[in-house]
C-alpha cells in the first residue's frame, strides 16, 4: 500500500513533472513562451462599443459657469482672509513665545 501511495504521490506532483521536463526540453519550453506570447500581442483587440446619453450642452455649460463662479469666489475670500490669519497668528506665536530659551553650551 505504501508503494501505491508513493506512485500516486509521483503522479500527482504536477511542478516536479514541470521542471523536470522544462530542465530536459528547455528550447522548446521557450519557444512555445515565445509563440503563445506574439500569438497574444498581435490579437486583434476586443472593442466593444459603449452608448451614453449625451447631456444637453447647456447644461453642461451652466455646471461649467458654476464651477468658475465657485472658484473665483473661493479665491477672492482667500486673498482677504490671508491677512487676518496671518495677523492672528503672528499674535499667537508672539503671546506663547515668552522669553528666548539660554543657548546650550556642550
Amino acid at each position: 500500500m505504501a508503494r501505491d501511495l508513493r506512485g500516486l504521490h509521483y503522479e500527482l506532483d504536477f511542478p516536479m513533472k514541470f521542471r523536470r521536463s522544462f530542465q530536459r526540453s528547455t528550447l522548446l519550453w521557450i519557444g512555445a513562451a515565445a509563440v503563445v506570447g506574439i500569438v497574444f500581442a498581435f490579437m486583434p483587440a476586443r472593442t466593444k462599443k459603449v452608448y451614453v446619453a449625451g447631456k444637453k450642452k447647456n447644461e453642461q455649460g451652466k455646471k461649467f459657469l458654476e464651477a468658475g463662479f465657485v472658484v473665483a469666489a473661493a479665491k477672492l475670500a482667500a486673498s482677504l482672509l490671508k491677512p487676518v490669519v496671518v495677523g492672528y497668528l503672528t499674535k499667537k506665536m508672539r503671546g506663547a513665545g515668552g522669553k528666548a530659551r539660554p543657548a546650550k553650551n556642550w
